[in-house]
This record gives C-alpha cells, structure tokens and sequence, in this order.
C-alpha cells in the first residue's frame, strides 16, 4: 500500500490530486515554490486597480463534470453563478449587429430551426458542418475538415474554439476540437450554459481545497521548490529541496504536477509540449452598466469576450501572441474603446490593467498534441499531472482537474 503521497506543485492539477486522494483516505503533502497556490488559475490584490482580479478570466461550463465534481467536493459549488440556459450574447463591432444565441437543453437541437436563437446569417443546415470535425482523421487540423470561413464560422465557431484551444483554429488539432465540442454542443445545451467564479477563482477553486486537504489530514507546504529527483532503478528515491532532501521510502509516490517547462528540467528524457500561446487579459476598475450580460461576445474587435464583474469590467483575448509587443497603453486605449461600444458606456478611459500571459497554453495543434505525455512515467512511482498531460482535451481547468481526478486514481496501483 502507498505509505506516502508527495505532490508537487499547487495549481489545479496538485489541488485536484490532493482532494481526490483526500476522499479516498489518503494523506498528501502538497509542495509549491511560490507563496501561493492556484497557478493560473488564481486570484490576486491589484495595486494598480485597488482590487482583487484573477490572473485570466476563466469560463466553466455546465458540461465540465470533473471541475462540477471538484467544486461539489470542497463544498465551493455555490461560488459559481450564470444564466438559466445556454444563452449567449454577440456583438459585431463591423456591423454593429446584436444577438444573443439561445439553445434548448435537450440533445436535440431544436433552437437551429429559429432564426431568432441561431447565428443571424447562418442555415440550420450549416451546423452539419460540425460532423466534419467529429469524424476527423488522428493528426488533422480543423482547417482540413472544417470551411474555415463564412458566418456560422466568423461568428460562432472560429470564436469558440479560439477560446477553447488558445490557438488559431486552422491551424489547431481537430481532435482537441472535437473533443470540446462533443462534450459540449453536441451534448445539449445543458452542457455548455456559462458558468463564472463569482467571487474571483481562488474564492471557488483554490481556498476551499486548501481547507478541504488541510481538514483531511493533508499537508501544504508553500515557498519549497523542488531542484531535482534522486533516481534509482525503477523508481525515484529522493526529493531535492535545495536545503533539504526528503528520503521516499518503499510505497511512498510522486506525482509532479508542475508546467511543462519545469516538468521537462526535472525528468530526464521527458517529452513534453514545447509551443506555446499567449492570452491577453484587460481589467477596468468601474460598476458595470445595469443590464450589461455576464460575458459578451466579440466579433471583430481586439477584444474577443467581455466579463462584468460586480467591480469591473475584464477582456480575455486567446492567441494573442501579436499583442506581446504592443505598448500597454495603446493596447488599453484600444480595448477600452471597443469595451465602451459594447457596454454602451461614455467617458474616459478608467483605472486599467493589463495582464499578458506569454506561455499561457500549450499551443493546440497536432503535432504539439502529439508531444503530451500519459501520467505513468518509466519510474514506478512517478507520476504525472497537468492540463499539458494527454488529457484528450486542450489547457482548460476541466483538463487539469481531469489529470489529477486520474492520477489520484493510479497511485493505487503503483508498485
């Protein structure tokens, strides 16, 4: 039997370990290198704003069954908030045209067939169009199956699948695509109503599980960065603190659940995603105009999603390696001029922030897909976990909580 449990790393990934193993009787030690956990998926003080903002704005679905499931377990599944119905508001900032998208819950998609719920300028018909991606070849990009062009792509699904995957969808695996969509459109649109940490993500996602493990016997020790495993035949013997070595003793597990760059730096001859893509993220200090909808899409605009918070308003903006270089106060400037235009708003440009994540994803094509590692490693008591681990989905939450769901799963079957 597994003596000891020694995690590393406090984002989502460790996190979901920890509680999984937690529910199962089993006693972790969760080690970060920072002073905080959560990863990107985390809350923060803002100086600049005077407010706490999350690091990236982070959007749940109703179909995310092992995130619902990691909420429901530390007792946070309250922290989310959202629509009724799978209901989305657009906006085209070429056309100035206004709709909202609006599906039934059922599995049958009967809202295609009312002009008035669908994507104006698109058919019913058009939506077959989504099979193409459901029945794509191992190795095929979503240019290759999907017409990556004309109104049901512009102005729903290029959208969509930019913010699933992180990365321009041409060019992006169709199986990572097809994986969201059939968990998603294809499941009813009671799988994929909006849901929103109301309260910041560390409020729903981190500090409960923090309680939740300490409560269950667990441990989490913060600002302790592993340097290196000490490797001996078939296992790992040691872990390397720098100051501090800690033995394993026969029985005891590792799961390493760090990003991939330091997962690669720690474990000799280990493939791991090597591209990456950046987000943007805009956050402006002011009350929301009453009425404005919790998130809002953008067509045509740098901006791509619009959140209301009950302090701000923020912007996400996925792929955006093009903006890296781009003056902060040009980039604020522009966003905030579309923000206006959506959410109707005159004046000036408010206390902002501007929040870019260079390597915020594994970039989401094939053959980076391709480089994602299985939790199992050649050392029996070496484990992997991460959104960057062959999940079957792209770098989302679901992901990394699905990732330490699994390797929770297979400590008990370590030798």
């Amino acid at each position: 039997m597994t003596r000891s449990v020694h995690i590393i790393g406090a984002g989502l990934a460790g996190l979901a370990t920890a509680v999984r193993l937690a529910t199962q009787g089993v006693r972790a030690t969760v080690y970060e290198a920072t002073n905080q956990a959560g990863g990107r998926c985390r809350s923060y003080h803002d100086p600049a704003l005077g407010i706490t903002i999350d690091n990236g704005n982070h959007l749940l679905l109703s179909g995310n069954r092992a995130a619902l499931g990691y909420l429901a377990t530390i007792g946070a599944s309250d922290r989310l908030a959202g629509p009724s119905s799978a209901s989305f508001p657009f906006i085209d900032l070429a056309s100035h045209e206004r709709w909202t998208l609006r599906a039934n819950d059922g599995r049958i998609p009967w809202w295609l067939f009312d002009r008035h719920r669908r994507v104006p300028g698109t058919r019913a018909r058009d939506y077959l169009s989504v099979l193409g991606l459901l029945r794509a070849a191992p190795g095929a990009t979503i240019g290759e199956v999907l017409d990556c062009k004309g109104p049901l792509y512009e102005r729903l699904l290029g959208p969509l699948l930019l913010a699933a995957l992180n990365s321009e969808p041409p060019a992006s695996s169709a199986s990572l695509a097809a994986a969201v969509i059939r968990e998603t459109l294809a499941a009813g649109g009671r799988s994929y109503r909006p849901l929103f940490a109301r309260d910041g993500l560390s409020a729903a996602f981190v500090e409960p599980a923090l309680r939740f493990v300490e409560a269950n016997g667990g441990t989490v020790v913060f600002g302790q960065r592993l340097r290196a495993f000490a490797f001996g035949p078939g296992h790992v013997t040691a872990l390397d603190f720098g100051d501090v070595s800690t033995p394993l003793q026969p029985g005891d597990a590792v799961v390493l659940a760090v990003p991939p760059v330091v997962a690669a730096s720690l474990v000799p001859d280990l493939t791991v995603p090597t591209e990456f893509r950046a987000i943007v993220n805009a956050h402006f200090r002011l009350t929301p105009p009453a009425g404005l909808a919790p998130m809002t899409g953008i067509i045509n605009g740098t901006a791509e999603w619009l959140f209301a918070f009950p302090d701000r308003l923020s912007v996400t903006i996925s792929g955006a390696d093009r903006l890296l270089d781009t003056p902060r106060e040009e980039l604020a400037a522009l966003i905030w001029r579309e923000v206006a235009e959506v959410a109707g708003i005159a004046g000036p440009l408010p206390p902002w922030q501007i929040v870019r994540e260079r390597r915020a994803t594994f970039a989401a094509l094939p053959r980076e897909d391709a480089k994602r590692p299985e939790p199992r490693t050649r050392w029996n008591n070496l484990l992997l976990a991460g959104d960057w681990t062959a999940t079957g989905l792209p770098a989302t939450i679901e992901g990394a909580i699905r990732s330490g769901n699994r390797a929770a799963g297979l400590i008990g079957t370590m030798t």
